[in-house]
């Protein structure tokens, strides 16, 4: 009996990575209508993407290093956000902050929570490298935790979640 069991689920597992080698390669050549020539970046992004994980992507201004994250989120029907990453950038820029509105109605006050580009399901964080130290550690405490948690209150990122850093 317990061979029977055994069996019927390796062949669910066979008929599982068959459809995900299928989906895989239906993205993979999706993409590469857009993004022409770079093989070996557009088959390491979808691994990334497929692993649950996060990429940084290193090259030379002008090799479609945007658009390739941006092709990505269009051929999954993903939302996409971009950061350009500057020295003057600050955590909460990511992240979002609280900002104080009021009720016209009753002129109360009130904080209302203004989420930052960091709530898509996928994050280019371009020339990461320009960003001070804070703005850096924050974005990996998202990339990890894939929350922010601002004032005691914690907000999960949209599944699926992904950071590609330029």
């Amino acid at each position: 009996m317990a061979t029977t069991i055994r069996k019927h689920t390796d062949d669910r597992d066979v008929e599982l990575l068959d459809q995900l080698a299928s989906a895989r390669k239906a993205l993979v050549d999706q993409i590469g209508h857009r993004i022409v020539g770079q093989h070996a970046v557009v088959d390491d992004l979808v691994a990334a993407l497929l692993a649950g994980g996060h990429a940084l992507l290193v090259g030379v201004p002008g090799l479609a290093k945007t658009l390739l994250v941006q092709t990505v989120a269009q051929a999954l029907d993903l939302t996409f956000n971009r950061i350009q990453f500057t020295p003057d950038l600050m955590p909460s820029d990511i992240t979002g902050t609280e900002l104080m509105e009021e009720d016209h109605t009753t002129g109360r006050r009130f904080f209302k929570f203004a989420k930052g580009p960091v709530f898509a399901n996928v994050v280019l964080a371009d020339e990461i490298n320009r960003a001070p130290a804070k703005t850096q550690a924050a974005l990996l405490q998202v990339m990890q935790e894939q929350q922010v948690t601002l004032e005691g209150s914690t907000m999960s990122l949209p599944p699926p979640f992904m950071t590609l850093a330029t």
